[in-house]
């Protein structure tokens, strides 16, 4: 094993929790060695959709210009349909800036441009897959790891590990935080498709009856390309024994609502699965020495499957809280414990609305319903759109008032 070298921070991961921890603490000062077992640019598997959340780290970043220039599809609202077949089409609220909501931008792409500029800030080492965690009296003090290129281990030490390496992050497992049950974790699959008919700049979320509990997604991309998918709570997977791969293939090749747009489409690549953590479960993310961010710390957010947003958001605070606790020389568990209560206030509510839509789209009469009535009235497409953009109106939705007010509007 090679000799270890120190720093005050290592972070364990370079999607965009990792690579944004990495670049806000680098700008203030901070010697920080970023490990990925990948090569950039590279693929992830997701919805690939990027949120008003995610947009507002990156004019912490001053990337919003590369995202906007790199290939995209520009997001305008969202098109919702339920099991009974109807379908509405619901704008996202404007924004003072007149900009875009939202883009969809391939991760190849997206964690590319993160990733480039941690390498700005941050002493960055690529295909180098971490294996283990070093503790000594109680506390994390870092990590060891293969570099794939040589086979050779190495050693890494810092006051701070951060593990931001995903959905089985091997900071969180050795620290016995890989707790996430499966009624709070979502299996899903993704497959690109070029020429798919009836393409719009609006994310497709589809509740139909073959795929229920869970839904099945068509977000628009660069150049007709388009990111099909279905996620369902593993536990209801389990339960019913369901075959995503074969569900998804069958409702692109038998539903009446995708037949004929799939016609002459080419998948483009593989299907690939992967499993989301909800934040619904709230994982203790911190201890001596360390914290997890993003996926590592199951923040995905449970209606929507989107993790982007928070996993950049829970970087930032990262960076805010280990600055904090490396000037005042302490990188203990109370020390870090700030992080948990910021990152929550700012999440927290947020994820709880969204768990609690997660369990009221469980419901088909409820979605027939809202749906329904959304494509009829144009009073109830503006009530949705409002709440959409607004984390106070959105608990209406959980509320049952708004779905009497539904049913005798």
């Amino acid at each position: 094993m090679e000799a270890s070298s120190t720093f005050d921070v290592i972070v364990v991961g370079g999607g965009p929790g990792g690579a944004t921890t990495a670049a806000f603490l680098g700008q203030a000062g901070h010697n920080v060695l970023l490990l990925e077992k990948a090569q950039f640019p590279r693929d992830k598997t997701c919805g690939d959709a990027i949120s008003g959340k995610s947009m507002g780290i990156l004019r912490k970043l001053g990337l919003v210009d590369h995202v906007k220039d790199a290939p995209n599809a520009r997001i305008e609202g969202v098109i919702f349909s339920s099991p009974n077949g109807k379908m509405v089409t619901i704008p996202f609220p404007p924004r003072s800036d007149h900009s875009a909501p939202g883009f969809c931008c391939r991760r190849m792409v997206f964690d590319n441009i993160l990733f480039q500029n941690a390498k700005k800030y941050a002493n960055v080492l690529e295909k180098h897959a971490v294996n283990d965690v070093i503790v000594e009296n109680g506390f994390v003090v870092g990590v060891r790891a293969t570099d794939l290129a040589t086979n050779s281990q190495k050693e890494f030490r810092a006051k701070v590990v951060v593990g931001s390496d995903g959905s089985q992050s091997i900071v969180a497992n050795k620290m016995g935080r890989l707790d996430t049950p499966d009624d709070h974790n979502c299996t899903a699959l993704r497959i690109y498709y070029k020429n798919v008919k009836d393409l719009t700049p609006n994310i497709e979320l589809h509740f139909v009856d073959t795929v229920m509990p869970g839904y099945f997604w068509i977000f628009p991309l660069e150049n007709g390309l388009c990111n099909v998918g279905i996620g369902m709570v593993t536990s209801d997977m389990k339960k019913s024994k369901v075959n995503l791969k074969q569900v998804t293939l069958d409702a692109i090749a038998k539903h009446p609502m995708f037949k004929a747009r799939f016609e002459g489409a080419e998948a483009v690549g593989p299907v690939l699965g992967w499993t989301l953590p909800f934040g619904s479960h709230h994982r203790k993310s911190y201890g001596n020495g360390f914290l997890l961010v993003g996926d590592a710390a199951s923040l995905i957010d449970p209606f929507t499957g989107e993790g982007i947003g928070n996993a950049m958001t829970s970087g930032f605070i990262a960076s805010q809280v280990i600055g904090s606790a490396l000037a005042k020389n302490d990188v203990s568990e109370n020390a870090l414990q700030p992080y948990d209560e910021q990152l929550w206030a700012e999440i927290g509510p947020e994820l709880k609305t969204s768990y609690d839509l997660q369990r009221i789209g469980r419901h088909t009469f409820l979605l027939n319903l809202v749906v329904g009535k959304a494509a009829s009235s144009q009073k109830v497409r503006d009530t949705i759109s409002g709440m959409l953009g607004n984390e106070e109106a959105k608990k209406e939705f959980t509320g049952p008032l708004f779905y009497l007010k539904l049913l005798f509007s």
